[in-house]
């Protein structure tokens, strides 16, 4: 049951909010534990490879399924608005099923992956068997986002923990099998993948439907058809769309730098572990969603509480020798690739400053149900990011993957200023008490 205002506090805000990190961190391990199950195979280099490149394609499809979490803890108040959101993703999923099966089972597939992909003919075969499995995760990973919207609104997040705790246990399980059978292919990885989630599928809807039964039948914030998901639900889609480009394009502009092998492995090596670090803090606007109609100030608070944890972690580990014994023995580098890599991990320091405060803004445009600005935002940061890019390739070229990271941070940053504008336009003109620095300093004061 949700507390009430009065009984609200930050301790509130973080029992909601840890388990929302911890989920989203331990998604890391997951893909951990598919990466040493395939690399144990006679022929593990062809299977990584072509595992990772029907990957790259399925999480264009996981993206647009995932979002159901936001749609759906923004949208569904009452049992008639949950029916609705149901339709609405059983369609959504339809959809992206039609083009999945496309890909996997016509001649459409082999170009994407050979041509677009720059995928081996000899890898083709291999990329779409994995990828006809990879097409059932992306049924059950939708599922579980919308019942995991439903969990989230109603403040069970703990379930989210227990669900992808069980998850890996699952998958774990079925690696074990298949690496004492000896059983390893591209296809293993996907079934492992396809394991864990089925699994945390059923534990997130068995919990989400135990809360729609507690459900009011209506609501005075009700959602009346599935045009009006769809209104919500299409920004944050087309949107999603012009964030897939910038990986692709800062891989090409690496792809132009003095050293091209050190550029792509010390910007991918040095973006993992910020992505690690940021990941959890991924759920800021979950807080905002579900909090801030009710204590604003309160929410706020946590904001500068929290916000400026990621850049304080990227900062111990990029300026003390933290830094380096962690890159050295935990993630394996050293020699030349370890400077290099932390070299371009001092540079995300921006990404991790901005991150936390993008997602805060982004989860008032859901509050606000104005989420077309995500379209602006995000094109902003891919603009601003192909700027970057290019000024770097041709004038700093011997900066290799620090270009990628100076890329990547200030697209952030374009973000977050196209986005912040927006929101304080949009209070001013609704006479909503904007967000201001002061204002949280203040809030930080009264702690």
């Amino acid at each position: 049951m949700k507390k009430t205002k009065e009984e609200l506090n930050m301790k509130s805000l973080f029992i909601f909010f840890i388990p929302l990190g911890l989920s989203a961190s331990l998604v890391t391990i997951s893909h951990i534990i598919i990466n040493s199950t395939l690399v144990r195979a006679d022929n593990s280099e062809f299977i990584l490879a072509t595992y990772a490149i029907a990957m790259s394609l399925f999480g264009i499809t996981e993206r647009l399924g995932n979002l159901l979490r936001q749609t759906c803890s923004s949208l569904v108040r009452d049992k008639g608005s949950y029916k609705l959101m149901s339709h609405f993703s059983f369609y959504l999923i339809g959809s992206l099923m039609l083009v999945a099966f496309a890909v996997a089972y016509t001649p459409a597939g082999d170009f994407i992956f050979a041509k677009i992909f720059g995928a081996k003919e000899t890898m083709v075969d291999d990329i779409k068997a994995i990828y006809q499995v990879l097409i059932f995760v992306t049924i059950f990973s939708a599922l579980r986002c919308l019942a995991q919207g439903v969990i989230i609104y109603n403040r069970q997040t703990k379930w989210l923990t227990i669900g992808m705790v069980i998850r890996l246990a699952a998958m774990y399980l079925l690696s074990l099998y298949f690496i004492h059978t000896g059983h390893i292919t591209g296809v293993s990885g996907a079934m492992i993948f396809l394991t864990g989630m089925i699994v945390e599928c059923i534990i997130s809807f068995i919990e989400a439907r135990t809360l729609v039964r507690k459900m009011p039948p209506k609501h005075e914030l009700k959602i009346e058809s599935k045009k009006s998901i769809f209104k919500f639900y299409s920004p944050l889609m087309l949107s999603s769309v012009i964030v897939v480009m910038i990986g692709p394009a800062i891989n090409i502009a690496l792809g132009k730098t003095v050293n091209i092998e050190l550029a792509i492995a010390s910007y991918a090596i040095a973006l993992s572990v910020t992505q690690l670090i940021l990941s959890f803090f991924s759920y800021i606007h979950q807080i905002v969603i579900n909090f801030y109609g009710e204590q604003n100030a309160l929410v706020k608070k946590f904001l500068l509480v929290i916000g400026f944890v990621p850049c304080i972690l990227v900062a111990i580990l990029a300026y003390t020798p933290l830094g380096g014994l962690f890159f050295e023995h935990v993630i394996g580098v050293n020699g030349r690739l370890l400077d290099a890599s932390i070299q371009v991990f001092k540079v995300t320091m921006l990404m991790a400053l901005v991150f936390p405060f993008v997602d805060y803004f982004n989860g008032l445009l859901m509050v606000y149900k104005r989420t077309k600005v995500t379209i602006f935002s995000q094109s902003a940061n891919f603009v601003v990011t192909l700027i970057s890019l290019v000024i770097g390739v041709n004038f700093a070229a011997q900066w290799n993957g620090v270009i990628g990271a100076i890329g990547l941070s200030l697209g952030l940053l374009a973000e977050l200023i196209v986005v912040s504008s927006f929101v304080q336009a949009y209070e001013r003109k609704e006479g909503i008490a904007m967000f201001q620095l002061r204002g949280l300093l203040k809030a930080g004061k009264n702690r």
